[in-house]
């Protein structure tokens, strides 16, 4: 098993920025890639970013060059610093942990509860 927190969500106004935490305890951390999905009211849950075990990333199109996915193995937390923010950036995200990089919420097998970023226009 591998449990997941999130932090660093809050309300913040259009072209700030923010960045999220995930820290994860249980299993080696490091066997583990790790994601980034968000859910805006009333849409379906939806895939941000992800990065490998080695520091290989993907971004969806929505969020790159705005948004940077990182990981330090030492303290097992993967972050989220996102930029330019936009009102359309509000939603709860979620860190998912699974065996491999991956944009679909199906290949992750560990979410945790998600922190709300809200951005104001």
């Amino acid at each position: 098993q591998v449990q997941l927190v999130e932090s660093g969500g809050g309300l913040v106004q259009a072209g700030s920025s923010l960045r999220l935490s995930c820290a994860a305890s249980g299993r080696t951390f490091s066997n583990y890639a790790m994601g980034w999905f968000r859910q805006a009211p009333g849409k379906e849950r939806e895939f941000a970013a992800a990065i490998n075990w080695s520091g290989g990333t993907y971004y969806a199109d929505s969020v790159k060059g705005r948004f940077t996915i990182s990981r330090d193995n030492a303290k097992n937390t993967v972050y989220l610093q996102m930029n330019s923010l936009k009102p359309e950036d509000t939603a709860v995200y979620y860190c998912a942990a699974g065996p491999r990089l991956a944009t679909r919420i199906a290949s992750y097998d560990y979410w945790g509860q998600g922190t709300q970023v809200t951005v104001s226009s």
